[in-house]
């Protein structure tokens, strides 16, 4: 199986995301709790996948749009959304097909960590939003990243491989470590001022539900979260 190939485990991994410890207790709603209110306002969810983060977007109120490499993922967010979004299939390493200040709020969940460049899709939503315009992402914490990488530099961006197992199958996956001066570096060459970097707790329901995973994540990084505004 190649690497990353969501469309070989779409339903696999969107029924694991829907109802673990890390994505539906911890990343989801800290997220979304980050991105706020959201009543009427143009979002684009980039890095769809299912489409959980579209529907709760949808929910309170935004008029969404959300796209991902993956057509297998993008299936499941259309049968889940049933068309109350727009979805898209288009790639975050190449220029994307909406106009210029398209969007007022961009949402780009656990999906920049499997690039090994953000300079593309920071300057695409840089583009698609106006003056004042936010981004709201999580990625990768890169101190979760180092240790397990088996790698010396911690400064370095680098790729990394892990196994994964979802539905009964191995699954390849590719990730980039980047340090946290690279990550503000980039935000800034990008046109990027940080509003909050967010390092959060999970929900606390995770406590009785997943005892284990709640200690790990209550002890150890694990993602980032960051609100950065267009200069």
């Amino acid at each position: 199986m190649a690497e990353n190939d969501y469309d070989a485990f779409a339903a696999a991994y969107d029924a694991d995301n829907e109802a673990n410890a890390w994505n539906a207790y911890y990343e989801r709603p800290a997220i979304l709790a980050l991105v706020g209110a959201v009543a009427g306002l143009s979002v684009l969810d980039a890095g769809c996948g299912g489409g959980a983060h579209a529907a709760a977007l949808v929910e309170r109120g935004a008029v969404v749009t959300g796209i991902d490499a993956s057509a297998g993922m993008l299936q499941i967010a259309q049968r889940r959304l049933e068309g109350r979004a727009r979805l898209l299939q288009a790639d975050l390493g190449e220029t994307l097909p909406f106009e210029d200040q398209a969007f007022e709020l961009i949402l780009a969940s656990l999906v920049l960590h499997y690039l090994p460049d953000w300079s593309v899709p920071l300057r695409e939503f840089n583009r698609l939003l106006p003056k004042g315009g936010r981004l709201v992402f999580s990625t990768h914490h890169p101190f979760m990243d180092h240790p397990s990488s088996g790698r010396d530099n911690y400064f370095e961006t680098y790729s990394f491989d892990e196994t994964w197992q979802r539905g009964g199958q191995e699954i390849a996956m590719r990730f980039w470590h980047r340090p946290l001066h690279a990550m503000f570096d980039a935000l800034k060459a990008a046109g990027f001022q940080i509003d909050i970097v967010s390092e959060p707790q999970p929900y606390p329901r995770a406590a009785t539900l997943f005892p284990q995973a709640y200690r790990s994540l209550t002890t150890t990084p694990r993602f980032m979260f960051f609100s950065v505004v267009k200069g």
